[in-house]
């Protein structure tokens, strides 16, 4: 399922997201309320109340996992020692239409995967580090810095 975010809406979650910090407990549960359709957990801690609003607002706006990835993710969490998937499945290419976002510099950078590249700032590019090389101005592996790749990752060569 394709998601594809205006600027409008993008920069309306941002605001929305980083409000959340300075919103009192009342404020949280009452969000929290109105996304979950539940009452909040008693003892829940405020900054995990804040990520899991965050997270239901990014669900709603954005999409939510497909549900093959969280069925890893749950197996991962059940299993961590057995759960590693196999590296066949995995790929550092993200899917055509996938919008990767990066903040850098004070500036929320948004980067959309193409079938033969990236279009970032409306004009086409071969690679994410290419991408990358021209928020930063300098040389970044592109998966590093669109964090689809850990730097222990890319330090050992391992996927």
């Amino acid at each position: 399922m394709k998601h594809v975010v205006s600027d409008v809406k993008s920069e309306k979650l941002t605001r929305e997201l980083k409000d959340l910090e300075t919103q009192g407990d009342d404020g949280l549960k009452d969000r929290w309320r109105g996304l979950y359709g539940t009452q909040p957990p008693k003892n829940i801690h405020r900054s995990l109340l804040i990520a899991a609003v965050a997270h239901r607002m990014q669900e709603n706006a954005l999409g939510a996992l497909k549900s093959s990835v969280r069925r890893h993710l749950m197996q991962a969490a059940n299993n961590p020692a057995t759960s590693r998937p196999s590296t066949d499945r995995l790929s550092l290419r993200p899917r055509t239409g996938t919008v990767l976002v990066r903040d850098w510099g004070g500036v929320t950078h948004q980067a959309q995967v193409l079938e033969d590249g990236i279009l970032f700032r409306s004009k086409r590019y071969k690679s994410l580090s290419e991408v990358a090389r021209v928020i930063t101005g300098s040389r970044w592996s592109g998966p590093l810095f669109f964090g689809l790749k850990s730097a222990r990752e890319q330090n050992h060569g391992t996927r």
